[in-house]
């Protein structure tokens, strides 16, 4: 009996510590478990930071381009600007009803008569409620102030959020200066210098559409010519984005008319005027040779390349007729 307790306790003991063994070992490889759960968690978040990071530094990085583009697209559309002149924005919209009427009211088929035509004059082939426009002369001196107080309004206080049809691009002074020499000196009839790019020629021949359009009303069928599908489109998507244009607003028999061939416009433009509309003829700067069908239209506008570019001498300011 004595001689089995020791034997008992003996044998407890050892199982104890064979227990102890297990449980060390289970600890042990819990702990490192646990370490390599850890390991890979924080792995993993690491991962997600560095591409949640390359995505804010991707998005900045747009944001920086789109604002350089908006800050390079025709000097820029500042929303600020926007903002603050939206509360003109009522004002203008009037001033422009009241031109409208104005220009209704001129009897225009009475003035004609009572003053000589200018050398560059030619004898209009529209009826007499859409008379050849002599913008440049004193008779017409409430329009042209009219005018004028418009092309202002476009140089200090634009409207980015305007009607169709009305400039909803920041107007410089250079385009105000050509838009002005095009009116008030040439009389609605002749061609402008290039600015040097199609963006910024299609600035100006939109400031004319749309002041234009308020006289005319829905007569004005502005006629685009271009020698190509892809400068026509570039007229497209310029004349949309400085007057707020759409796609249905382009066509045969409404809007605005794109045109590759000289003869197909000249025929177009005669048509209009036999319906009682007033085309408005814009050429593109690429068109080496205009047809003089076309100047013999009350209204058009060329845009004359600068000829320090061009591969021979010309006169500024002159195209070549055939």
């Amino acid at each position: 009996m004595t001689d089995d307790r020791p034997s008992e306790l003996t044998q407890q003991i050892l199982e104890l510590e064979a227990k102890r063994d297990r449980l060390q070992i289970e600890i042990a490889e819990s702990q490192e478990y646990l370490a390599r759960f850890m390991q890979d968690s924080l792995g993993d978040l690491d991962r997600r930071r560095q591409a949640l990071q390359l995505s804010v530094d991707q998005l900045e990085r747009r944001q920086i381009r789109i604002q350089n583009e908006m800050k390079e697209t025709f000097s820029g559309s500042s929303q600020d600007i926007a903002i603050r002149v939206q509360s003109f924005k009522d004002y203008l919209t009037g001033s422009l009803e009241d031109l409208v009427l104005a220009a209704q009211k001129l009897d225009i088929g009475r003035i004609e008569s009572e003053i000589v035509p200018a050398p560059s004059t030619i004898a209009p082939t529209v009826d007499d409620s859409l008379q050849d426009p002599q913008f440049a002369r004193s008779v017409y001196e409430q329009q042209t102030e009219k005018i004028r107080a418009v092309i202002r309004i476009f140089r200090t206080e634009p409207d980015y959020y305007g009607p169709v049809w009305k400039l909803r691009r920041t107007f410089e002074s250079i385009h105000a200066d050509r838009i002005n020499d095009w009116f008030f000196t040439q009389g609605g009839r002749g061609s402008l210098k290039s600015l040097g790019s199609r963006l910024q020629n299609i600035l100006v021949a939109s400031a004319a559409i749309s002041i234009l359009y308020n006289i005319y009303g829905d007569k004005l069928r502005p006629l685009v010519l271009a020698n190509s599908p892809d400068r026509l489109g570039e007229w497209r998507r310029g004349l949309q984005d400085c007057l707020g244009l759409r796609r249905d607003d382009f066509g045969n028999d409404r809007g605005v008319m794109l045109f590759e061939l000289p003869e197909t416009m000249a025929a177009r433009a005669d048509r209009l005027q036999q319906e009682g509309k007033m085309p408005l003829i814009i050429i593109d700067e690429t068109e080496d040779l205009v047809s003089l069908a076309l100047l013999r239209f009350p209204l058009w506008l060329a845009f004359a390349p600068d000829p320090q570019k061009l591969p021979y001498a010309t006169q500024p300011n002159t195209p070549n007729y055939y």
